[in-house]
């Protein structure tokens, strides 16, 4: 959790509220089909609904009262990773900062698979 001290008094950002925006940020870049996750029981990766991108965002909160955020994403079939993934990472560490004035120290995107339509 992240807390801030105003004058009015404290505020307390729970992990839940950084895993929503940046998996909603991340799906709204061009070139994701989705959030994924890895099947603990056959080890696959599953594309996520709506309701639950957050479970493909992982946040760590550092010392410095910054935090990481790891995205596991699903991307579309042809696109250009780097260029992708460059663009989830300026989105992503933008919509989060502006959203909750938190320092994002680093946005690692990891592609767990390609969708082939």
């Amino acid at each position: 959790m992240v807390k801030v001290t105003t004058e009015q008094g404290k505020i307390v950002i729970n992990s839940n509220v950084y895993t929503n925006i940046a998996g909603v940020a991340a799906s709204n870049c061009f070139g994701v089909k989705g959030m994924a996750v890895r099947s603990m029981t056959d080890g696959l990766v599953h594309l996520l609904r709506k309701e639950a991108m957050s479970k493909g965002v992982l946040v760590t909160f550092n010392d410095d009262n910054s935090i990481t955020i790891d995205l596991h994403i699903i991307v579309d079939n042809g696109v250009n990773l780097p260029a992708v993934a460059s663009s989830i990472i300026s989105e992503v560490r933008y919509v989060v900062t502006k959203t909750t004035n938190t320092r994002v120290k680093s946005v690692n995107v990891f592609v767990d698979s390609m969708m082939i339509d």
